[in-house]
């Protein structure tokens, strides 16, 4: 099994593995020129996110800047709106559905260290290397996430949401609800 394989099924794996790093280096190349193109570029634009991305549905917006691991392992449905400085840590598949908002500054994270600092950080020779496994993270259609909102590894968040601003999402949300809060906790139904 590589360790893009063992990453994906949410095995530990190396994130220093040769086929990882020429992935993040390719998407830092792609970011590179996505966040400093002029806004009026349009077609760049989507050819950009088209390359960056495994899957980008008709109609998404992305506001510069925005960042990601690998951008490959993540889709985006279509007329999704991302706001400026999002952080997407795709080291597992972040799928978010049609029709959604992602305020600033929101972040998805997919990756996960053991909490025992003699469990996560392992000795290799005069450096160091951490213990990483990934969760992915599944958000549904017409879902608006509001600033500065984090989403922990593994969550699925429904259908027809609204998570307020600066939420932590720590455990899934279902459909048609408004939460928020840190921990973010479902307030009511929608």
């Amino acid at each position: 099994m590589t360790e893009k394989e063992k990453m994906l099924a949410g095995d530990y794996y190396n994130s220093r593995d040769s086929e990882l790093i020429q992935m993040y280096h390719r998407a830092r190349r792609l970011l590179k020129k996505y966040n400093n193109l002029d806004s009026e570029l349009i077609e760049e634009r989507e050819r950009i996110l088209g390359e960056l991305f495994g899957f980008k549905g008709s109609g998404v917006w992305i506001e510069a800047p925005f960042f990601c691991d690998y951008g490959e392992n993540i889709s985006i449905g279509e007329n999704t709106f991302v706001n400026t400085n999002c952080m997407f840590l795709d080291n597992n598949k972040i799928t978010i559905g049609k029709n959604g908002l992602i305020a600033p500054f929101v972040q998805i994270y997919t990756a996960n260290h053991p909490l025992k600092a003699s469990d996560r950080i392992l000795q290799d020779g005069q450096s160091s290397r951490y213990l990483t496994s990934t969760q992915p993270v599944t958000i549904g259609d017409n879902v608006w996430i509001g600033g500065n909102t984090i989403i922990f590894p593994g969550i699925t968040i429904g259908n027809n949401v609204t998570i307020g601003a600066g939420s932590v999402v720590t455990k899934n949300v279902p459909d048609n609800v408004l939460a928020f809060g840190n921990p973010c906790e479902i307030k009511k139904e929608l």
